[in-house]
């Protein structure tokens, strides 16, 4: 039976990380990894800043409203319309302002509505 002993140079600390050992960059190497570097960065800074959430909007005065029977929310929406306002940009901004998934208003529910 014969015995093997490993050589120095068969080791896989000899060949390094991913088997590199000993691999140098040139000037010009160096030059192009920094470069990438730079434009990762770049990258990823970029996007980072468009998916920073942004910081709460004006405050806007409002009162407490308990709907009536056969009210509507586009009834509501109407009597606060500015002039030039899109009735269903306000019907969009009430249903925000309380929460709401849908237009539906339940007689005796208290709703908040923009002061006029």
């Amino acid at each position: 039976m014969a015995a093997t002993i490993a050589s120095p140079h068969m080791t896989s600390e000899a060949n390094g990380f991913l088997g590199l050992g000993g691999l140098q960059l040139t000037p010009r190497g160096r030059a192009v990894m920094l470069v990438l570097a730079m434009l990762v960065s770049a990258v990823v800074g970029l996007v980072g800043t468009q998916a920073m959430a942004s910081g709460p909007g004006q405050p806007i005065e409002v009162r407490v409203h308990t709907v009536e029977p056969g009210e509507t929310l586009w009834e509501l929406a109407r009597g606060v319309t500015a002039a030039g306002e899109d009735v269903r940009d306000v019907v969009a901004e009430l249903r925000a302002i309380n929460g709401m998934r849908t237009s539906e208003l339940q007689a005796g529910q208290v709703v908040l509505v923009p002061e006029e």
